[in-house]
């Protein structure tokens, strides 16, 4: 029998961090076995990142500007997609500068004293160096701004029992995951935005060029091909995963909201198998799609039939947008690399009595961070478009959540807005529908204020878990604006002309 586990059970993968170390050559004859201690403590350090399934690419200790130039190069050539600089004493700048400009990916320093405080009574100058993690950071962050260079992150403390220093550092790493995939994300782009929705519209070539992915360019009919190659055990096994995960509900209150027929899942499990397909031929790490259709012809029928397997994808890793939004499809891609999920979510009525505001959508949603079973539902009419065919109901599991969404302003430059708050447990409407019960700070009308002045697009992705440090810290690491319009500091902007 499968379960819930067997089909969202998977590895969130690892980014390929550089790691190196940096010193001065001219002490190691003045202070013999200088060296060697900061090579232990750097060895500490990549240890216990390998102990938390990062990949690790040493470049050693770092004492040179030429060995710091053939550093740089290696971890060009290697490929990595994120560098730490392990700060083990006092270092030249033109140490590190090299590292970064060859390797060309962003860099965090790590600067690690080997313990709180030095042994003052018994100091010597072998043990001050041992301990001068923090003189040089002025230094380099000088050197690499005057190059050009903005480093994202600084993580000061200590080698030993500092979890608040070392959970920083992992966050990074998770940042560094992000990173890694988006670089070599291949976003499938089918069909044509939403008619009329100018927030949605993007230049898929700006995604290419500012993140590094590819926007492959699909069409229906390549889906349509792969919805042909189904076979009926293919069905069978879809059938089998849709009811091991779904419930099947009573009609409720909505007329538009029936029963979800049996022809209709089975032509949906048809579809999803299509769907699988598709994203192997054209080696996929999300998809945006959106066609309208006409008087039931083909197109129409695929478009409408696509919930069931774009949520099952969503919730596997492969995220699925709707109304072709690749900014939202992006972002929730970067929200499910978090590990937070990542659903497809718009802002839905308010409800001032309770002070909440229903967040959901209409289509894919991340059913892996389903409060309870999600269910089905047939529905006679797609509000807002054209078909007929099932929906997914349910709401994001209880407890803190973020609102992730990634924008662009006046000049085309990409921007997240985001904001935190809490999924509370209550009645969702029987709508065939996501919804979840949010509560945002300061209360409902300055969220919905504050949310729509930042100049959001009208779609976001809703991840479990309050997640806008990490979202922020990505932000540093590509150059972009970061608002978070829940933060007690965010004050609306003013537009002056």
């Amino acid at each position: 029998m499968i379960t819930f586990e067997d089909l969202f059970q998977r590895n969130y993968g690892s980014a390929k961090i550089g790691v190196f170390g940096c010193g001065c050559w001219f002490y190691w004859d003045q202070f013999p076995g200088l060296k060697e201690k900061l090579i232990a403590h750097q060895v500490v350090f990549e240890d216990r990142l390998k102990a938390h399934g990062v990949e690790v690419l040493s470049g050693g200790l770092v004492d040179t500007p030429q060995l710091a130039a053939q550093t740089g190069d290696r971890f060009r050539r290697e490929n990595v997609d994120f560098l730490i600089c392990f700060m083990s004493t006092y270092a030249l700048s033109s140490t590190v500068l090299p590292i970064v400009q060859r390797a060309g990916v962003p860099m965090i320093i790590a600067s690690l004293q080997p313990t709180k405080a030095m042994d003052y009574a018994n100091g010597t100058t072998f043990m001050q160096l041992e301990h001068d993690n923090q003189t040089s950071l002025p230094e380099i962050c000088n050197a690499l701004i005057r190059a050009n260079i903005h480093l994202p992150g600084i993580v000061v403390g200590t080698l030993y029992d500092d979890e608040p220093a070392w959970t920083r550092i992992l966050d990074w790493c998770r940042v560094a995951r992000v990173i890694a995939t988006v670089r070599r994300a291949r976003i499938g782009v089918m069909g044509h935005v939403y008619e009329g929705m100018l927030d949605m519209n993007s230049d898929p070539t700006m995604f290419d060029a500012f993140f590094g992915l590819h926007c492959e360019h699909i069409e229906l009919d390549d889906l349509q091909v792969c919805v042909d190659d189904v076979t009926p055990s293919e069905i069978d096994r879809k059938l089998e995963e849709i009811h091991a995960l779904f419930d099947f509900p009573e009609p409720g209150s909505d007329p538009i909201a029936g029963p979800a027929k049996p022809e209709d899942v089975a032509w949906a499990a048809k579809v999803a198998c299509g769907l699988d397909k598709l994203v192997e031929r054209f080696d996929l790490t999300a998809l945006a799609y959106y066609y309208r259709g006409l008087n039931g012809n083909a197109y129409e029928r695929l478009g409408a039939s696509l919930i069931i397997g774009s949520s099952l994808l969503t919730g596997q890793g492969v995220p699925v947008a709707g109304e072709l939004d690749i900014k939202n499809c992006l972002a929730m891609l970067i929200v499910d690399r978090l590990e937070a999920g990542g659903s497809f979510a718009e802002i839905h009525p308010c409800d001032f009595e309770h002070d909440i505001v229903l967040v959901g959508h209409d289509g894919p949603h991340h059913v892996g961070v389903a409060q309870g079973r999600p269910v089905l539902r047939g529905l006679s009419v797609y509000h807002g478009k054209r078909g007929t065919g099932i929906g997914v109901e349910f709401q994001l599991r209880q407890g803190p959540i973020t609102c992730v969404g990634l924008t662009q302003t006046a000049d085309g430059r990409f921007k997240f807005v985001v904001a935190e708050g809490e999924s509370l447990p209550g009645a969702i409407p029987p709508t065939g529908n996501t919804n979840t019960r949010c509560h945002f700070p300061p209360d409902l009308r300055h969220f919905i204020e504050n949310w729509s002045l930042a100049g959001p697009t009208h779609h976001f992705a809703l991840g479990v878990g309050h997640i806008a440090h990490l979202i922020e810290n990505l932000a540093r690491c590509w150059g972009i604006e970061y608002v978070n319009v829940t933060d007690q500091a965010y004050r609306r902007p003013q537009h002056i002309r």
